[in-house]
């Protein structure tokens, strides 16, 4: 099962820490994964479970990776963040409670209208033909745009 692993904990760089465990933000276009459009899945970097898929990802040119939805909605937790004078949706991993970025309803409104504004420094990218030895076999038929 999927939950906050101490020993990939201890493996995160202090960028990856201070996003992850301390509500932290990368900064703009910085991520390493804002460029990123090859078909695979985004996991959590702390307790593996899966999150996004790259079916779900779009250019919303805001600095972040953005997605449409998580790949399962129980994966994520939304809470309401009032820090910095704003109220925002901040979006949690369910089992590794790891700080993953905010929801906006900007995004794009034939997808339903969410945008998933992620930080790279939570995440972890398994590209497509890494994905059934890496133990994500189940969610192939997720990653590419059906289209």
């Amino acid at each position: 099962m999927y939950r906050k692993d101490p020993e990939a904990l201890a493996r995160l760089t202090p960028e990856q820490f201070r996003v992850t465990q301390q509500n932290g933000t990368e900064r703009p276009g910085t991520g390493e994964y804002v460029a990123t459009f090859a078909p695979g899945l985004y996991v959590d970097i702390v307790s593996g479970e899966p999150l996004f898929a790259s079916a779900d990802k779009f250019e919303s040119g805001c600095g972040w990776p953005s997605f449409t939805k998580p790949i399962e909605p129980a994966g994520v937790r939304e809470l309401r963040d009032v820090s910095h004078g704003m109220v925002r949706i901040e979006v949690r991993s369910a089992h590794g409670d790891s700080h993953l970025g905010h929801v906006f309803p900007d995004g794009p409104r034939d997808r339903g209208g969410l945008r998933y504004c992620i930080n790279s420094a939570s995440l972890r990218f398994v590209p497509k033909a890494e994905m059934e030895a890496q133990g994500y076999g189940a969610y192939l038929d997720q990653v590419e745009d059906p289209a």
